[in-house]
């Protein structure tokens, strides 16, 4: 099992936007690292669900539905595009500012590359997130 964070602006598509539509084509990545990570993608997949913006916080869990495909919103170059579903929301959101806090995920791509909206994370860090939320899935 790979794992995987994605972040998006909670005001152009939120964790309650996902659960009302139970899927979405993940679109738009125009930055070379997040469309490996978009490509490595596996149906099944956990991925957290980060708002970034002002929230700055993982909200809940989803799962990759279809693989990595052309990206209808590209007029241009080679990117890719996910469908993904929502899985569980968070008990309790976990803030970058927790996340920064915790020896354990120091090294995760969120600390160490912010800007990356697209990005791998290790099954030790998804466990611990996801104690930190109180969730288990």
């Amino acid at each position: 099992m790979q794992y995987w964070l994605v972040k998006q602006e909670p005001e152009d598509y939120s964790w309650d936007d996902l659960e009302k539509d139970g899927r979405t084509a993940w679109t738009g990545v125009r930055n070379f690292q997040a469309r490996i990570n978009l490509r490595a993608m596996k149906k099944g997949n956990l991925a957290f669900f980060y708002h970034s913006g002002q929230e700055k916080q993982v909200v809940g869990v989803a799962t990759i539905l279809k693989e990595a495909y052309p990206d209808p919103t590209a007029t241009e170059g080679d990117w890719p595009a996910v469908d993904i579903g929502p899985v569980k929301a968070l008990k309790k959101p976990v803030t970058l500012a927790e996340v920064k806090a915790q020896k354990p995920l120091q090294e995760m791509k969120l600390v160490r590359q912010s800007r990356l909206s697209v990005s791998p994370v290790t099954s030790s860090q998804f466990e611990h997130i996801l104690r930190l939320a109180g969730t288990s899935l």
